[in-house]
């Protein structure tokens, strides 16, 4: 049994830090380095806390019938909480998680272990190597949340690691994407850019404040071959405690503006985040 007191420990990658919540009775907060990585409820796994989580979560809520079980690949597995969320909401979903730190997940399933039954298996590896040795038309959604300190690393940037996650996807599947930029957000449009010469439907979610240029921020990118719900999405993201906006068609078409895409020679990891910008409040 866990007791409720903080576990630090030098993984392969960095320092994680698994720290409790006061406020919840069996709730983690996992930082590496210092910077906030996942939070979990080993009793709600439902219960998503981070705003870029949430966001995560209401795609994938929206991407199927509710409890429709799906094949999910997560590139970026941190405490697992998404998969932990998929497992809740969608019972016998299969899941394939791939991180890099194995050191990492060591430290996540001794300390956090997942329910039984929740079909979700781990895998220390490279995120873009795993991909491409995947089966084609193998998931019905890939969720890419990989972060190298506080920076999506160059080589998950550029449009050949696209195909390569397009591949991999059914042809009705979903790729879903955690991503962080400012304002003139060279990054983020370039991103877009890229995933708009393979798929046909794009939308783009993030606070207003952080559309708007005033700061720096999560924004989550979605792509698909077949129409998104956008007005699910919408109102999802609209009610939330932290609301967001849904971008895409002509509005999204003008942000990207005349962005090109990234290639794997000219690929540069996303930008560094301003002092505080991730930090615990």
């Amino acid at each position: 049994m866990n007791e409720a007191i903080p576990v630090t420990r030098v993984t392969d990658h960095g320092t994680a830090k698994l720290m409790p919540d006061v406020d919840r009775k069996r709730a983690w907060l996992l930082t590496v380095d210092g910077a906030p990585q996942s939070y979990v409820d080993l009793d709600e796994p439902a219960h998503l806390e981070f705003e870029y989580a949430r966001r995560l979560g209401h795609v994938l809520d929206t991407v199927a019938e509710p409890g429709r079980p799906l094949d999910v690949l997560h590139l970026g597995g941190g405490a697992l909480t998404l998969p932990r969320y998929l497992a809740a909401t969608r019972p016998g979903s299969r899941q394939d998680v791939v991180e890099a730190d194995g050191g990492l997940l060591e430290l996540v399933a001794e300390h956090l272990p997942l329910p039984g039954g929740a079909h979700i298996v781990t895998h220390a590896a490279d995120a873009r190597a795993w991909l491409a040795a995947a089966p084609a038309d193998s998931a019905d959604v890939l969720v890419a949340d990989v972060f190298g300190g506080s920076r999506v690393p160059a080589h998950l940037t550029s449009v050949a690691y696209a195909r390569e996650a397009e591949r991999v996807l059914r042809a009705d599947g979903v790729y879903v994407a955690n991503l962080a930029d400012a304002a003139p957000f060279a990054f983020l449009r370039s991103q877009l850019a890229g995933f708009a010469t393979l798929f046909e439907e794009l939308a783009l979610i993030a606070e207003p404040g952080v559309l708007r240029g005033r700061r720096f921020g999560n924004a989550v990118l979605v792509a698909a071959h077949r129409s998104l719900d956008t007005a699910g999405l919408t109102r999802l993201t609209a009610a939330d405690v932290f609301p967001a906006r849904v971008e895409h068609g002509s509005a999204l078409r003008d942000f990207i503006g005349a962005a090109r895409p990234v290639r794997d020679e000219d690929a540069v990891p996303s930008p560094v985040p301003p002092d505080g910008a991730f930090g615990i409040g």
